[in-house]
Parts: C-alpha cells; structure tokens; sequence
C-alpha cells in the first residue's frame, strides 16, 4: 500500500481511521512475544506511547494519518517542556519503534518517523561508591543480623542476602528481586541470570554471597516449617502481586541501611552498588569484556564508560592493554 500522504500533512490521509491503541497493543504484543521484553520495559514504552498518541489527538490528528511534521512538533513540545535529553531520546525511541512496527505490519503506508534525529545526549558519568563506602554497607547489614531476633532476624538475614549478592554480582534490580531459589541453587559458584530480552548469562557468586544465600535459605526453612508452609518460587518471596519482594521496597530497604551504615542515604540505591560492582572489578584488574557479561551489556560501549570513573593510572592500564582498545 502506497500512501498519499505527504511530511505537509494537511487533512486525514488513507491510514488516518488506524486506531492507536490497537496498534499500540499490537506493538507491545509483540515486545513481550518476539523480544521479551520485560514487564517493567512495556510500562515505560506504554507511558510513552500514550504521551505520543495524546498529542497526536490534541493535535485532531489519528496515528495513521502522521507524518514527520507531526513528530517533529512533538518532539518540539518535549524540548519546550524542559526535559532532559536521554527522556526526550527514550520517547522518540518509543514512537519510532512503534511507527516502524505499523509499517512493518502494513498497518500504514509509510513510517514518517525514521529519518528524524533524537538530541544529541551528554553522557553522564556513572554514580558510584568507594570500596571502604560498600564495605560499610555490608558491615552493617552483618551487625543487624547479629543483633536481631525472632521474625526481626529473618528479614535482617534477607537484607545481608540482597547486599552480599548485589555487590557481588552487579544485578540489575530487576534480575536481583526475581532471583528464583532453583536459580541460586543448581550451582555453588554461578547463578544463571535472565536479563534483557530475555538473555541468560552465568555470572559468578563471591564465597560470601554463597554463605549469605545458603544462611537465608536455613533460616527461610526453618520458618516455613513452623507454619508448615510450601517452598517459595522466588529467594525474596513475597505475598504481594508479584510474588517477591518490589523494586521499590529493596531501594528504601537499601537507603535505611545506608543511613544505619553512616553514608549518605540519598546517594545509595541499587543502581550505585550495581556500578561500584562494575568499577572495583575494572580497578582490581578485570577485563572490559569480563565486566560487559557480567553485567549483561549488549554493547562494550555501555561497560567503558565505567573506565572514566577510575584513577589515571588504572584508567589508562585498562585502557591500553585491552585488545578492543589497540
């Protein structure tokens, strides 16, 4: 199919009656089935995709009859909003993909947002933590569940269990929560991860990880045998929707800590400990590629900017001797 439509859209072309919310559906759909995308990952493109298609309505405009002056005035609109310019690129990013799907699909005639450019993002460096700043974290984690009892304890052994394995490991928050007791389990010296579209990769577990998990799973049998309850699915379960513990719970879990730690509670989270993972392996001597699959990063990219973070002499060690970089 051939549209008639033109950049100078001036009234509903032939694909002007195409329902955006169907087609939005249909992509997400497809998301989940063909790449999948994780659940957090359809949240974040469906928010998109709505500010997209509200636009398009306020504008009397219907997602087939669309064309790149369309896009480009939303992409004005976000800049006029004031937001940054990774936010900006991660909506375009939504629309493109959504725009190319319909195409794709035969859904529309053409795809009038492929040839338009995202903003030119400044990349940031990443917020990390120094080792003696983790090691505090872990020390008092360790002490409170010295000094708990009763219910009190198993949770402080759960909170050693989720710092052990995070500094660890590197895990995404999301990989981390979702972690199953057959995951930690099946191997003493790996967990098999489930990342990003859907890519499974081994990383490896410190011997403290190891004892933090094989602690925990002691204390969380103990105490199903009391109440005489099934094994849980997940290591962190949880009676919400979910199943496990939240995202959201384990980043003010992890901030409480840091504040009983004496570090600055606003410059904890998941994310922080995740990078100062990936910044004191590269310090101790690891190798970028090393680094990149334990992390899970698609691209090497990604891992080298964790290089800029590091003291001279160790940035330029790393810098030089790795074969991606001659």
């Amino acid at each position: 199919m051939v549209s008639s439509r033109t950049d100078n859209h001036n009234g509903p072309g032939p694909d002007a009656r195409i329902n955006a919310s169907r087609t939005v559906a249909l992509f997400l759909e497809m998301m989940s089935a063909e790449r999948g995308a994780s659940r957090n990952t359809l949240a974040a493109y469906a928010r998109d995709l709505e500010h997209y298609c509200s636009f398009l309505t306020r504008r009397g405009c219907a997602l087939g009859g669309a064309g790149s002056d369309e896009v480009r005035a939303w992409l004005s609109d976000l800049q006029a909003e004031g937001l940054a310019k990774s936010t900006i690129a991660r909506r375009l990013s939504a629309a493109r993909q959504l725009h190319k799907f319909a195409y794709a699909e035969g859904i529309v005639g053409d795809d009038p947002a492929s040839g338009i450019a995202a903003p030119r993002k400044a990349r940031t460096l990443p917020k990390t933590m120094s080792v003696g700043q983790a090691e505090k974290l872990l020390v008092a984690a360790r002490e409170q569940a010295l000094s708990a009892r009763g219910k009190a304890r198993l949770k402080a052994l759960r909170m050693v269990c989720l710092t052990e394995v995070l500094y660890a490991t590197g895990l995404r928050v999301s990989e981390l929560v979702s972690l199953t007791v057959g995951m930690v389990s099946s191997d003493d010296r790996f967990i098999t991860v489930r990342g990003k579209g859907g890519r499974e990769r081994l990383v490896p577990l410190s011997p403290a990880a190891r004892a933090a998990i094989n602690v925990y799973l002691d204390a969380v049998k103990q105490a199903a045998d009391i109440v005489h309850l099934e094994p849980a699915h997940y290591l962190f379960a949880s009676g919400g929707k979910q199943k496990h513990l939240t995202r959201q719970h384990f980043a003010l879990m992890l901030k409480h800590l840091a504040g009983l730690a004496g570090l600055d509670a606003n410059t904890v989270s998941p994310h922080v400990v995740r990078h100062a993972f990936a910044s004191h392996l590269l310090q101790g001597g690891a190798d970028l590629r090393s680094v990149q699959q334990m992390l899970g990063h698609a691209d090497i990219s990604t891992t080298q900017i964790y290089t800029h973070v590091m003291p001279e002499k160790l940035r330029e060690a790393v810098e030089s001797h790795h074969p991606l970089n001659r």
